[in-house]
């Protein structure tokens, strides 16, 4: 699996901003989660890597997705009681899970919400990002 040029130019600009150099398996890593942005586990990550790369470890993958999320190129998205999974998507947005298919799907958040959004913190706070979660069942599960 190849990183695209603009992705591969990305990933060597965080890596290096924070005293890192890229790796076969960080870009490995990395391609996958933009390939299929289903929000895997890193256990499926580790499934989906080791069919491409069959030498790749559980740990390798556990290093390579914190290396990612420390150089903020992917989010962590955790739900209640379930496994961390992980979003290549950097735009805001929400996320909605749906706890009969557990299927993640993303949500755009438009510009204008996440500024009303703003202003409903209380005097004196700012924040850098909005963690909004859905949890329910989407349309193909609903009875």
């Amino acid at each position: 699996m190849r990183l695209e040029p603009q992705y591969k130019d990305l990933l060597d600009h965080a890596l290096e901003g924070s005293g890192q150099r890229a790796t076969k398996q960080r870009e490995h890593v990395y391609a996958l989660l933009l390939e299929k942005r289903d929000h895997p586990t890193a256990d499926e990550v580790y499934a989906r890597a080791r069919a491409d790369m069959p030498t790749i470890s559980l740990a390798t993958v556990y290093n390579c997705l914190e290396t990612l999320v420390e150089t903020k190129l992917i989010r962590q998205v955790n739900f209640e009681r379930e496994p961390t999974r992980y979003c290549p998507n950097l735009t805001q947005h929400a996320h909605f899970y749906c706890r009969e298919s557990g299927e993640i799907i993303d949500i755009d958040l438009s510009d204008e919400l996440v500024q009303a959004l703003m202003k409903v913190l209380p005097e004196g706070f700012s924040a850098q990002h909005i963690d909004i979660a859905y949890d329910g069942k989407c349309n193909g599960c609903h009875d």
